[in-house]
């Protein structure tokens, strides 16, 4: 059996807070005999003492300091796993995972953390990113609670899903680019001549989803749109991009939109969830993210 207690750290902490047994005591609610024995028998079980007695004022050993402060921490970590289990037994749950989609910045969502963490409710947040298929599939291999997710969901069901935005494409080259001297407007013959960037789907086990790339067509794979956007401003490739991110690109020139034969369709954009997963957090995050969210979240 342990012989370190919370309740003997918890004494231990109040005694070097206070100073000294009597004003431990009183801050405890105790007398100051019971909470001298209760050191006393501490220090004899441990083989060591904890305290160095000076008169009425006391002050830890070596070994008492290193008690406190890991011992502190577990005080921290017991009077928090306290409150969330107070505050699960009300329905809320211990931990809520929310995937996005890699297109979606992470600062986009930082006002709705904020409001959700003013709620104290003692779930935990876990926010993670993936790109196309990636987010569906979290959610389907219970990766996830919650997704906001581009494209259709996977086959079989067994989730609810709104609708939050939609994007819209344009094709996009560097002005230095051969493809910007090109007759327009472009053909599916021309853009196989040349270099696509493309975001590679973070699928594991879905299929793989590429958007606007040809079957044989040449590519550069990046791991998010911020990436691809970056190679095509560095003439790397072509590529269709989402027109609310680069507008900065545009009005300075160093992208250039241009019409193709075969436009890109707007992305739609859905929040996902699984059914009989809902609890009080996920009802939180699905009443605060069903509004349209794409493209006003994104970076301009």
């Amino acid at each position: 059996m342990l012989k370190i207690t919370l309740e003997a750290i918890e004494l231990v902490d109040a005694i070097d807070r206070h100073g000294s047994f009597a004003a431990a005591a009183e801050w405890l609610h105790k007398v100051p005999s019971t909470v001298s024995y209760a050191i006393t028998k501490l220090e004899a079980q441990l083989g060591m003492a904890l305290f160095v007695r000076n008169g009425p004022r006391i002050t830890l050993t070596p070994p008492g300091r290193e008690m406190l402060k890991e011992g502190r921490w577990l005080l921290n970590a017991a009077a928090d796993l306290e409150s969330r289990m107070c505050q699960i037994a009300t329905g809320y749950e211990s931990e809520l995972r929310l995937v996005h989609d890699s297109l979606v910045p992470p600062s986009a969502l930082a006002p709705d953390v904020c409001a959700f963490e003013d709620l104290r409710c003692g779930t935990r947040l876990r926010i993670a990113c993936e790109a196309l298929t990636g987010s569906w599939e979290a959610l389907r291999d219970d990766r996830a609670d919650l997704v906001i997710a581009a494209g259709d969901g996977p086959a079989g069901g067994g989730y609810r899903a709104v609708n939050v935005g939609s994007l819209a494409f344009g094709f996009c080259v560097a002005p230095t680019h051969p493809l910007a001297r090109a007759q327009l407007p472009l053909s599916r013959d021309e853009l196989l001549q040349h270099t696509a960037i493309v975001v590679g789907d973070s699928a594991r086990h879905l299929s793989e989803r590429t958007v606007g790339v040809q079957l044989g067509q040449k590519r550069i794979t990046v791991p998010s749109m911020e990436a691809k956007i970056a190679y095509q401003v560095a003439g790397l490739g072509h590529g269709f991009l989402p027109l609310a991110c680069i507008q900065s690109e545009l009005a300075r020139g160093t992208l250039v939109e241009l019409p193709c034969q075969e436009p890109r369709p707007d992305e739609q954009f859905w929040l996902g969830w699984k059914i009989g997963h809902e609890g009080e957090a996920l009802k939180w995050w699905v009443n605060r993210l069903s509004r349209p969210l794409l493209p006003h979240i994104l970076a301009k």
